[in-house]
């Protein structure tokens, strides 16, 4: 091969290596100026919407009645806690009907429920449920419930977290134990008993009320606030189905817990929802 075929060879390569080394280039800066495809972020899954509706059941061997107050529905968190409660009862009714088997109750079973919105504020709903489950004998079980709701939090306020500590549960067992005993006294005195008798029954009653008060969140699970003018909370409403502080004659009872006594034991949280003196 003469000189001037082997230049030409060799230009002819060179020009190609420079070619391939351009072609890798711009592969390069094509790649590097491509942005990598956006990983996007998983939706959101907006909360699910209970929608409220009331039962009406009626067979033979049981009949349900539940009714809801329209204005719960407005909170969905709320909503699913008054359906949870609503399901309970009445899966413990038609269970108690499963066990019947072939036999027919003499009445029917029945679970009555209603739920009434006692409080709605921009910063605490409180809903009431109150209603029996009645599965044979004298009179039904009493079902006595209350839901405080903070719209702001999106969750329900329950006693354990209400009251910070084991002090606090000390002094609210000592305030509402001598407020039921109070009243038990008043009515054992509007009794037509002898002085003896009012004395032996209000002592009966003492001791389930020392029980049914003993300082554990559970005994204080069902409350309401009762509110001022300006919305704050003035007092608690702590509410004792039959049974837990008296007999079924005596009812759903009652005490209210002013603030000034309540606030040194809430917790720091719900601090603000308070009328401070």
């Amino acid at each position: 091969m003469n000189r001037f075929a082997q230049g030409s060879l060799a230009a002819a390569v060179m020009l190609a290596a420079l070619a391939g080394c351009k072609q890798e280039q711009q592969q390069q800066q094509g790649a590097a100026a491509t942005p990598a495809a956006p990983v996007e972020a998983p939706a959101t899954q907006p909360p699910a919407v209970t929608e409220l509706k009331d039962v009406i059941e009626n067979t033979p061997s049981y009949v349900i009645g539940i009714s809801y107050p329209p204005a719960a529905s407005k909170y969905p968190g709320l909503a699913a806690e008054l359906a949870s409660y609503s399901e309970h009862a009445k899966a413990e009714l038609l269970k108690a009907v499963s066990e019947l088997g072939n036999d027919k109750p003499t009445a029917p079973y029945e679970l009555s429920l209603a739920y009434d919105v006692l409080v709605d504020t921009p910063a605490v709903v409180a809903v009431s449920g109150d209603g029996s489950s009645y599965t044979g004998g004298a009179h039904g079980q009493p079902l006595v419930a209350r839901f405080v709701w903070l719209p702001q939090q999106q969750h329900l306020l329950k006693a354990e977290d209400l009251v910070a500590s084991a002090k606090g549960w000390q002094a609210l067992s000592d305030y509402a134990g001598d407020k039921l005993l109070e009243q038990a006294t008043v009515r054992a005195q509007g009794e037509d008993l002898s002085p003896e008798e009012q004395q032996a029954q209000v002592r009966n009653l003492s001791k389930m009320i020392d029980e049914g008060t003993a300082p554990d969140p559970v005994n204080f699970s069902q409350f309401q606030p009762v509110l001022d003018a300006a919305g704050k909370i003035s007092a608690v409403r702590f509410v004792f189905p039959p049974y837990q502080v008296g007999p079924y004659s005596d009812g759903t009872q009652t005490v209210d817990v002013p603030a000034a006594v309540l606030l040194p034991h809430v917790a720091a949280d719900y601090q603000g929802l308070f009328a401070h003196p």
